[in-house]
């Protein structure tokens, strides 16, 4: 029986990724890091220490630590996050329909734990979640499946009685890894993409979640 419900955060909640990629091409390229596009998807899903690691073994720079590179990129996402971040259409609404059934409701990213509160404060939801829990504290981050099982810990609740909404390949792994039910929160044009095909459920917005979803995932075998 499914009990939880455990979201990821950017790109699920928010769609911050275009912070992240503005923070690291301005933080990066102001030690002369040129950051290509392509480069730029394959840290997309990478924990803030990953990324900050892979561009200084690409591209060496000197007189600053990773740690306060690192912090700079967070410090400046939070800071687009304070002036532009707006919740995904609909998560709200979604939101209430998880609380009315009962249901715990938890957090699981690769984001670092001090930016958390400053997006769902922002967007508005932080008191909706029970379980809040960040790859930060584990020894491995996604698609490592350790903050995923660590928030249904938490909330008391087996693996398999949850759902989990993500948008990434690595994210989606990590939460089949953890044997949860997971729905993939994509563009229609992305659904036939390999990354996603251990997705049980493709939705293109919140929105499209319905009781029949419910249904069929609670039927689902993990």
């Amino acid at each position: 029986m499914i009990k939880a419900v455990i979201f990821d955060m950017d790109g699920v909640l928010i769609d911050s990724e275009p912070f992240w990629q503005r923070a690291e091409r301005e933080v990066f390229g102001a030690l002369g890091v040129q950051i290509s596009d392509k480069e730029a998807e394959k840290t997309a899903s990478m924990t803030t220490v990953e990324v900050t690691r892979y561009w200084f073994d690409q591209q060496p720079w000197t007189g600053r630590s990773l740690e306060k590179v690192e912090n700079d990129v967070i410090d400046y996402v939070q800071n687009l996050v304070a002036k532009e971040g707006k919740p995904m259409e609909g998560l709200e609404d979604l939101l209430e329909f998880f609380t009315e059934k009962d249901f715990m409701i938890g957090l699981s990213t690769n984001s670092p734990r001090r930016i958390i509160p400053t997006i769902l404060k922002k967007i508005g939801v932080i008191d909706y979640f029970d379980s809040i829990s960040s790859s930060e504290d584990e020894l491995k981050a996604k698609p490592d499946p350790s903050v995923y099982l660590s928030t249904a810990r938490k909330l008391n609740v087996f693996p398999s009685n949850c759902i989990v909404f993500e948008d990434s390949g690595v994210g989606i792994k990590a939460a089949k890894n953890a044997n949860m039910k997971v729905v993939a929160l994509l563009p229609q044009e992305k659904f036939d993409d390999g990354k996603y095909k251990m997705a049980d459920l493709k939705l293109s917005h919140f929105s499209d979640f319905s009781e029949e979803h419910l249904l069929a995932l609670s039927h689902v075998k993990t």
